[in-house]
């Protein structure tokens, strides 16, 4: 079965020792995908002087998905070819937020099945939304 790894450049580096994506035979399973830029700073955030964090989950939500968009498109997919999503939101007050966002990029019949749970934190205090994703892409026939 093939097999293949994707770190891109220009991107946000893993977190640790793993690829942006994996491709295993027609599936490309994407990592967990942040709002988290190249500079290691955060769309969607503003820190008050006083240390306070204001997350603004549609501009995070809206950047997540272009990053898996960028993500797939270096493994030869597209957000049209996702089958599954899984987000995890800090607090399921941001679910409005992040829906109408969501349902500017994607539709139920042709969009991916989807998962939203609420987890108590995630890697960076900035975070309000990550989202993990899998794609199919069948292989060319020679490639099998």
């Amino acid at each position: 079965m093939t097999t293949r790894a994707y770190t891109i450049d220009g991107r946000a580096p893993a977190l640790a020792h793993y690829p942006h994506a994996r491709r295993v035979g027609d599936l490309i399973f994407v990592s967990g995908v942040s709002s988290r830029r190249p500079d290691n700073t955060h769309v969607g955030v503003r820190i008050d002087d006083d240390g306070t964090i204001h997350r603004d989950v549609a501009a995070q939500t809206r950047a997540v998905i272009e990053n898996i968009g960028r993500i797939l498109q270096e493994a030869g997919a597209g957000l049209e070819d996702l089958v599954d999503i899984t987000t995890f939101l800090i607090d399921m007050d941001d679910f409005a937020g992040y829906n109408a966002v969501y349902n500017e990029f994607f539709n139920a019949e042709t969009g991916p099945t989807r998962t939203t749970v609420a987890v108590h934190q995630l890697p960076h205090p900035n975070l309000a939304i990550e989202m993990k994703a899998v794609a199919y892409l069948p292989l060319p026939t020679g490639d099998r």
